[in-house]
């Protein structure tokens, strides 16, 4: 099938790459000339896992190009993947899909089936079938089926060929006959329904984990207070087939593209349908104070960060890929340079677009032993398997104080006792295995 995708950010160019895998022939249209350049080089402009090497094995079926009237004029299906940004007051800003809406009406010249790949609200797809309709140049039938993604950075590919579940909501048979055509060899169960339910499914389905996880951040907070281990409960818990263990990892919230701005996205919708939606204004309240947890617990050790070596591991919001979207060391670092800290930090792969914002004031090390090195504090701000493997010994040998506020739990406790280091974490006993000299 002839394919067409805009956009080529985590949504749009992991779409077309495996659908091209899975051998349709698939174009992808994105606006920035040198990221189109890069892409026909074999290039991702983005870090995920596979995903490089999977456009790689499929270049015959795929093309990116910046004309999107020649990739939209024949095209049997065409995908919008583009980005909806929150905007001030929390609603998602649909500037970009009505552009991309606006460029359909001007291109096709054919029957095709228009999917709104992009997480939109409540309405939105109607709203774009009648803009592309109200807009055609010619005279041909287009269809809008809102097909909602669920894949996670870091695992976006094998979130997309391996799916949980294919969501397809379309008003006519026909439509979704044809989505059922694309996802014919993929392997996932495929459930049919209208439009605004695929669209409530997935802003209902990340709204859930988020709060999951404010709750599991919220339950590690009074174990703190009363002598329970987090881990413990949370093992407990997940042992339920009615609750599951996954989203049960406390630490210092979530962040990224996706639980942030839908949270916000669905409260705003409910707001303006006269609608309160509790749990979710808690889950978004929750996470907020969740990220300055660490930084409230170094008031233990110092009353101020002044004129400290303080080092940070980990500056994506999750490990596995290079978004700092609502990443916890966005909120941290500007209050410790704010305070007169001098920071040095260490990521595997998110330095270059930290630098981005933080160009001098930030030491970057390329080594989380150079980060550590002579540090009076470090703070854990990112569960990267790096730092889940690093020998505790080092922390001790290496820093000045060897005060460790750890975010995600990157460290058995058991291991933790014989290290000789202050061990910090969340929901959890805090350990200190030597006399540390605090300044």
């Amino acid at each position: 099938m002839k394919i067409a995708v805009a956009g080529t950010g985590y949504v749009g160019l992991v779409t077309g790459v495996c659908l091209a895998e899975n051998n349709h022939s698939v174009t992808c249209v994105d606006i920035d000339e040198k990221k189109v350049a890069m892409m026909k080089a074999g290039t991702s402009p983005i870090y995920e896992p596979g995903l490089e090497e999977l456009m790689k094995r499929n270049m015959k079926r795929l093309d990116f190009t910046t004309d999107f009237k020649t990739a939209y004029k024949d095209a049997d299906v065409i995908f919008i993947g583009v980005g909806t940004p929150e905007k001030q007051d929390g609603s998602a800003n649909l500037s970009y899909v009505y552009r991309v809406a606006d460029q359909i009406a001007q291109s096709v010249e054919k029957n095709c089936i228009v999917v709104v790949k992009s997480t939109v609200p409540i309405g939105t797809n109607e709203r774009i079938e009648e803009m592309i309709k109200r807009n055609l140049v010619n005279k041909v039938r287009i269809n809008v089926v809102s097909n909602p993604e669920f894949l996670a950075q870091g695992t976006a590919v094998r979130d997309t060929l391996h799916a949980s579940r294919i969501v397809i909501g379309a008003e006519e048979e026909e439509a979704s006959q044809v989505l059922k055509e694309v996802y014919k060899d993929f392997s996932a169960p495929i459930v049919i329904t209208n439009r605004k339910s695929a669209e409530m499914i997935k802003y209902a389905s990340n709204d859930f984990l988020a709060l999951k996880i404010s709750f599991i951040n919220e339950i590690a907070n009074l174990c703190e207070s009363i002598g329970a281990d987090i881990e413990d409960v949370a093992l407990g818990m997940g042992l339920d087939s009615r609750i599951g263990n996954q989203f049960l990892n406390a630490g210092i919230g979530y962040g990224g593209s996706c639980f942030p701005k839908d949270t916000k996205a669905l409260h705003w919708l409910a707001n303006f349908h006269d609608t309160e939606l509790k749990t979710v204004k808690a889950a978004i309240d929750v996470n907020e104070n969740q990220k300055l947890k660490l930084f409230k617990k170094s008031r233990k050790y110092y009353d101020s960060l002044k004129g400290l070596c303080v080092a940070v591991l980990g500056l994506t919001f999750k490990p596995g890929t290079d978004d700092l979207r609502d990443a916890p060391s966005l909120v941290n670092i500007p209050i410790m340079l704010e305070e007169g800290a001098n920071i040095k930090a260490w990521d595997p792969v998110g330095v270059d677009n930290f630098k981005r914002i933080y160009q001098r004031e930030v030491t970057y090390c390329n080594s989380i032993e150079d980060t550590i090195k002579d540090a009076d504090v470090c703070f854990i701000f990112t569960e990267w398997d790096e730092i889940k493997e690093f020998d505790l010994k080092n922390y001790n040998q290496l820093m000045k104080n060897p005060i460790i506020l750890d975010g995600r739990n990157c460290y058995d406790l058991s291991s933790v006792k014989n290290a000789r280091i202050f061990y910090d974490s969340i929901g959890r006993e805090t350990i200190n295995s030597i006399e540390v000299s605090l300044v």
